[in-house]
């Protein structure tokens, strides 16, 4: 990625697996003022670049961390992810990581009175050797619906996934990503001393501007 010519290449794939996603809305991937940092961090962090650490040089941001993309809704956290996880697996890079939502944790919860599959993947995993993958947990935040849906097992749930994950990377250096709705503050108040040193190994970004739903 030192190479720009080469860095021009992949950020130009970027943009059209971003225009395929917007094509279903007969709209464009829009790269600006709010996003273009954004892509060009992912981009560099995504392929193991220690370039990325110097596009936000006021921030900490470290290509060892996991992420935390934060913003308002609408502003396109979980279609960078989603666009991310696409890139990542078409070039066969090793920071591939599967995409997965609060909603679909809590759906295989009700089953399964668990969440071992996103956290050891219970499906590969042999006898006392777990087979961790990369994973992005999608749309945390302040879930009205979900809260009514789910009661307290929702934030129990979540903080599950956290406990568990947290572990996976330090052992297994297996990331695991976040986005949502949230603020750092409310992030703060969510979570509170409990998890409160597991969020040090986060990059968190903000995704300003309005929202890109129209």
């Amino acid at each position: 990625m030192t190479n720009p010519n080469e860095y021009r290449t992949h950020a130009n794939f970027i943009r059209e697996l971003g225009n395929d996603y917007m094509g279903r809305e007969f709209r464009e991937f829009e790269v600006d003022e709010y996003n273009s940092k954004v892509l060009a961090f992912l981009l560099y962090y995504f392929n193991g670049c220690q370039l990325a650490e110097k596009v936000f040089p006021n921030e900490n941001y470290k290509v060892h961390k996991n992420l935390l993309l934060v913003g308002n809704s609408g502003t396109g956290k979980t279609m960078l992810m989603q666009i991310f996880s696409d890139y990542l697996r078409l070039t066969r890079n090793p920071n591939s990581f599967e995409n997965l939502s609060v909603t679909q944790m809590m759906n295989y919860y009700k089953m399964k009175g668990h969440i071992d599959l996103y956290s050891y993947n219970e499906g590969q995993s042999k006898g006392f050797k777990p087979e961790p993958f990369n994973i992005c947990l999608n749309d945390i935040g302040l879930e009205t619906e979900n809260q009514k849906s789910y009661g307290t097992s929702l934030n129990s749930v979540i903080d599950e996934f956290l406990y568990a994950r947290y572990e996976i990377y330090q052992q297994f250096n297996k990331k695991y990503h976040i986005t949502s709705n949230l603020s750092v503050d409310e992030f703060d108040n969510r979570f509170g001393k409990r998890l409160i040193d597991r969020f040090k190994s986060f990059n968190v970004i903000p995704l300003l501007g309005n929202s890109r739903r129209k």
